[in-house]
């Protein structure tokens, strides 16, 4: 593909494979610890050199079992020590992992299972109810494996060839040398969540898996040492809880799984028994925790830094964090096809003299590229447009972690001259920081201009008696679309329409301001924790603004 120097450097030829982070591990961090809330209901508590074991255990059943090199093997399972041996046993061995989100609808689920052509599927006992409606239309799978003792094993199934994993691992011995082979082999497949349509699958290798959880671990991304105490709290079921369970292992940092407990009071109590320091997660399961927090006048003892991606940081959370509970901010962004960061906030030297606001305003920027990320933004021409902060385009990117078509080829060529589209609209600001002022689908067309709807959400909700809200356009008979803003209230909070329009005064130009407001109970939420915008406008759609 590139030509070749007449003379080349004369390293050992290693490949980057997955294997090698745990192997790592093992060897030089061995005794850091692996605990995790199981849906046992108990806390399970092991070490690297542990489940290296275990995970060259597995690997030899699956090979038992008939799994060869490029099978695909499905993973339908929380945060725990099991799923983390599968990502090392599957991978490790030649297997392509594929994370199942289990948030999806069954015809979903069967569906990605039959495009992925999954031999196998390792599931938690918990969503025993899940397989067992999935099973009969799931065309390729050879057998299910419970992720469990004999004990919790159904006397009486319908699902088709069940089988133990803890005795699959009990017939194994742990002695197995971990393959070697072309680094850019598939490693792990995961499906986005779209919003329309069914899911397109994201074939990562071990080389861009192993780049991404080398630079993701550095001092400018997620800052992970041996020092600290991580909680992945994004499942792993979503982008591969952002690549934690690799560059965690990889930076010998002890690890805390969640499990499927991840209310506010199941995760605040785990961080303070675990001495926690660091956790990654969503909007929604961080506004579980401070509500939780805030209302038993809690503190936090050791949890120190954050990142939070999946969707925007509402400021009122960020300051919230900072400020009540010291805990730093890191917001990120990517995507699935991304592995997936492509961002990282976060200050530079010459931001440290700013006052505490417009500090802020850098914070609540999607943030700086990562190195092996590089972007830029274009108008509907496909023109460049400058780095001034104030030109917003569609953006951009490509890297060696970043997909250059999807798996099986859906959706032809998605590459434009080598960049992949993302869809969404930002600005780069002269210092190279990235802000999403919207998605391309959800931007709201006024009058000819672009009103975005990030940042009417955001001044929404800093209002103290707002906890959520989503901005989304309707039909208007002379500006084609128009704001509407959809609320929902804090528990014992009440805001009128008119007050909470009154709150945007001074905040945005006029012409952005939302023509309407109405409050909802809830906001529907996909299965990333994304809200689900496609739904209100479909709610929404019969709607008559005020000003039509």
């Amino acid at each position: 593909m590139y030509p070749q120097s007449p003379l080349m450097g004369q390293m050992m030829n290693q490949p980057l494979l997955i294997s090698g982070i745990l192997e790592f591990a093992a060897r030089h961090y061995a005794n850091s610890e692996i605990v995790s809330q199981r849906v046992e209901g108990d806390l399970h508590r092991y070490t690297f050199r542990d489940c290296h074991r275990r995970a060259r255990q597995l690997a030899n059943a699956l090979e038992a079992l008939g799994v060869r090199m490029g099978d695909r093997v499905g993973t339908l399972a929380w945060n725990g020590y099991r799923h983390l041996e599968a990502y090392y046993g599957v991978s490790g061995s030649g297997a392509v992992l594929h994370t199942i989100n289990p948030r999806l609808h069954p015809e979903q689920l069967a569906y990605v299972c039959n495009h992925a052509e999954n031999q196998y599927l390792l599931f938690d006992f918990c969503f025993l109810p899940i397989v067992e409606a999935i099973a009969a239309h799931c065309k390729t799978i050879k057998g299910y494996i419970l992720l469990g003792d004999a004990d919790r094993m159904p006397a009486d199934s319908k699902i088709p060839n069940l089988l133990c994993y803890e005795d699959l691992l009990a017939a194994q011995t742990d002695e197995y040398a971990w393959p070697r082979f072309d680094e850019n082999s598939a490693s792990t497949l995961c499906y986005t969540s779209g919003t329309t349509g069914n899911p397109k699958g994201v074939l990562y290798s071990h080389r861009s898996t192993v780049l991404h959880a080398y630079a993701s671990a550095l001092p400018n991304v997620l800052n992970v040492s041996s020092r600290d105490t991580v909680m992945p709290v994004v499942p792993m079921f979503h982008v591969n809880a952002w690549g934690l369970p690799y560059s965690v292992p990889l930076s010998g940092a002890k690890m805390v799984f969640p499990g499927p407990a991840l209310d506010g009071k199941s995760v605040y109590e785990l961080m303070e028994a675990e001495k926690v320091t660091f956790s990654a997660g969503v909007p929604t399961v961080w506004l579980g925790l401070i509500n939780y927090a805030l209302q038993n006048n809690l503190k936090f003892s050791t949890f120190r830094r954050t990142v939070i991606g999946g969707s925007a940081c509402p400021p009122a959370m960020m300051n919230t964090l900072i400020d009540e509970f010291g805990v730093e901010v890191i917001h990120g962004w990517g995507m699935t096809e991304m592995s997936p960061l492509g961002t990282t906030g976060g200050l530079l030297t010459k931001h440290m003299e700013l006052p505490k606001a417009e500090q802020r305003k850098i914070l609540q920027k999607q943030g700086h590229a990562i190195y092996g990320v590089d972007m830029k933004i274009v108008d509907d021409d496909g023109t460049e447009l400058p780095w001034d902060g104030v030109a917003y385009g569609n953006l951009l990117v490509q890297g060696p972690w970043i997909a250059a078509r999807y798996f099986k080829d859906e959706g032809g060529d998605v590459l434009q001259d080598g960049w992949f589209p993302t869809g969404d609209v930002a600005t780069i600001d002269p210092d190279g920081f990235m802000q999403i002022t919207d998605r391309s689908k959800d931007v709201i067309k006024s009058g000819g201009e672009w009103i975005g709807t990030i940042d009417l959400e955001n001044i929404a909700m800093s209002h103290p008696a707002v906890m959520q809200a989503a901005c989304i356009g309707v039909f208007h008979p002379k500006w084609d679309e128009r704001p509407l803003l959809v609320v929902v209230r804090r528990p014992g909070q009440d805001v009128s329409r008119e007050a909470l329009l009154a709150h945007f005064d001074g905040k945005v130009a006029k012409w952005w301001l939302p023509d309407d407001v109405v409050f909802a109970d809830a906001l529907p939420v996909g299965g990333t924790g994304k809200i689900q915008k496609n739904k209100l406008r479909e709610q929404y759609k019969e709607h008559r603004l005020p000003t039509a």
